[in-house]
């Protein structure tokens, strides 16, 4: 039997980060994945296709709908190849993917193919090809999570999908029905509306995204109505039945009245459950939450006190970048440093087009908690930068208290904010005031000088270009 410093279950971002981060604290590391390929839910079949496939359907629909403006004109039907959209994608993926294999070799961590399940708290029981136990002394548990679903539909993997299978569709949906405004339903329905599909959301609670702040919520959908796509809000699913090539999906609206949607595929999306299949947890005594998690303290050590456990199978929002934080920090905890994570300060990013971002606090939750604060707001139209590329949607805002002027949450609609929220994680980091950010020097023409605007509106209310 083997002997390790570390084990590591699942080789996702926080699993694989966490073995990097062991082995160059100089321990002994090894990795379990029970796939062929290493990276996890994000890098096979979440985070980097989704990408993938949300910039190649964008720039289809740049040269369908927007190259002329550009005086760009291209003679005869300008066509989507999906299968070539999907072998690109596959491509990024195998590139991705063996980038992490190359890691694990030049940080030398031990990888082992197979399912991982616990015989005691320092041993693992490895069913790959052939049978092997492994033994550590500490064990981190980063077995991420898998698509939810509801307790009444039967997913075929065909025409009721989940989002593993719509990066993989081998034709365009004429009608693709939704079930759930999230992240994965809005970034997925925009990819498959680009290229033509007719695309319907039934969502549950009384807007998009309920966990982010209303405004952005309200912005999106007003945008994403644009596009053409149609929102059933309060809406709750009862029924999904497939006939052939046809999926009927019934629900009851707000006035309780039943409403039928036909399509041709269905995309259940309603958020994603920890994944503890074949773990056996019980041998190694550790605890699960009600809702199947893995139960941690604020040091993410499991009721085994030499586990750990990190990511999406624990507490928290379930972010590739939160279990790449979790898995340095249990790395070092087990080193014997000091590391902490402000959770307050992990950012939430929705890869639509305009994208949504944010960081801190929302409106909603200073209000329920009684903060005195302050909004400065600033439109993307105004800024030069946005109408010279034809990107005008959205806008920035940042909250900020109203006796220290400390930001206390910023929330961002509109192209490239996917990047730009670093510098409000950054500033909050820092405990920056919204008057610090006011009189930092942004370059212009960019989209980061809406930042600084949406500061100068939240200190004293005065933006310059409104």
């Amino acid at each position: 039997m083997q002997s390790f410093d570390v084990a590591v279950i699942g080789s996702g971002p926080g699993g694989y980060v966490a073995a990097i981060r062991c082995s160059q604290l100089g321990m002994n590391t090894a990795l379990i994945e029970k796939y062929n390929t290493l990276g996890g839910t994000c890098l096979n079949v979440g985070c980097i296709p989704s990408k993938s496939l949300l910039d190649s359907s964008h720039h289809y629909e740049d040269a369908v709908k927007h190259f002329e403006e550009h005086g760009i004109e291209i003679p005869g039907e300008v066509k989507v190849n999906l299968e070539k959209m999907i072998s690109r994608k596959a491509a990024v993926v195998e590139q991705t993917t063996k980038g992490i294999n190359f890691l694990m070799d030049k940080n030398k961590v031990s990888v082992f193919h197979g399912t991982g399940s616990f015989k005691d708290a320092n041993t693992i029981i490895v069913y790959g090809e052939k049978k092997e136990e492994i033994s550590a002394k500490n064990i981190i548990i980063a077995t991420g999570s898998k698509p939810a679903s509801l307790p009444f539909i039967k997913i075929d993997k065909e025409r009721i999908i989940t989002s593993t299978e719509a990066l993989e569709l081998k034709e365009i949906p004429k009608h693709l029905i939704i079930i759930g405004g999230g992240v994965v339903g809005l970034e997925l329905g925009q990819v498959y509306k680009r290229l033509g599909a007719e695309v319907s959301v039934i969502e549950y609670a009384d807007r998009i995204t309920p966990v982010m702040d209303s405004s952005l919520s309200k912005e999106l959908t007003k945008v994403m109505k644009k596009q053409k796509i149609k929102f059933y809000l309060s809406h709750q699913v009862n029924k999904v039945e497939r006939t052939g090539d046809n999926v009927q999906v019934t629900a009851i609206d707000l006035k309780g009245v039943e409403v039928t949607f036909e399509g041709d595929y269905c995309l259940v999306s309603v958020g994603r459950k920890p994944y503890i299949d074949k773990l056996n947890v019980e041998a190694a005594k550790v605890k699960l939450t009600d809702i199947d998690q893995i139960q941690v303290n604020d040091q993410l050590q499991t009721t085994t006190s030499n586990i750990y456990a990190i990511g999406d199978v624990v507490r928290g929002a379930m972010l590739a970048h939160k279990a790449e934080e979790e898995g340095v920090m249990v790395a070092e905890l087990i080193a014997g440093q000091k590391p902490h994570i402000d959770y307050n300060l992990i950012p939430n990013v929705i890869y639509t087009w305009p994208e949504v971002a944010a960081v801190g606090k929302t409106e909603e939750e200073l209000k329920t908690s009684g903060v005195d604060y302050k909004s400065g707001q600033f439109p993307m139209r105004a800024l030069g930068r946005s109408r010279a590329s034809g990107d005008t949607d959205g806008f920035i805002k940042i909250l900020a208290d109203a006796k220290t002027d400390e930001v206390l949450g910023v929330h961002m609609i509109g192209a490239r904010v996917a990047d730009l929220i670093a510098e409000a994680v950054v500033a909050m980091e820092f405990r920056a005031s919204a008057e610090d950010i006011a009189r930092m020097s942004h370059s212009h023409p960019t989209y980061a000088e809406a930042v600084k605007e949406a500061a100068l509106a939240a200190s004293e209310n005065r933006p310059l270009h409104i």
